[in-house]
């Protein structure tokens, strides 16, 4: 089995979300956009999700890698302020209530974060399959 490993557990903020993209841009197909995803630390848990809001279709950072409102406690969409849960993707408030982010799986070892190859084929054919609205 092949992964792809993404970072330590450490090198994420406590709590503190850090993305990760995956594929280039086709020029010819504009549909077709690198996976970016995002892992989401809440002290010794991790949970990861397409960067895509459900409400939306477009990434839900405007800014590098800010993914949570200024308490910390809530995963934010930049574009217009719905509030998704960190553990569940969830959204509990703006325009897509029980909405859900896309869960990612993740494997951790020894506090290595890391995606398998076949998660990662299974997500960008999902993501090539999602309409945008």
């Amino acid at each position: 089995m092949t992964i792809q490993r993404l970072c330590n557990i450490a090198d994420i903020d406590d709590p503190g979300a850090r993305l990760f993209e995956f594929g280039d841009r086709n020029p010819d197909d504009p549909g077709d956009w690198p996976l970016s995803i995002f892992v989401v630390r809440q002290g010794d848990r991790v949970h990861a999700y397409i960067n895509r809001c459900p409400h939306a279709g477009h990434q839900l950072n405007w800014l590098g890698e800010r993914f949570l409102n200024r308490e910390r406690d809530h995963i934010l969409c930049a574009s217009h302020g719905a509030m998704f849960a960190i553990d569940s993707g969830v959204c509990v408030a703006g325009p897509c209530p029980g909405e859900r982010l896309v869960r990612v799986d993740l494997e951790i070892d020894a506090g290595e974060i890391a995606i398998n190859a076949a998660t990662l084929r299974a997500l960008k054919a999902r993501q090539a399959a999602m309409s945008y609205r």
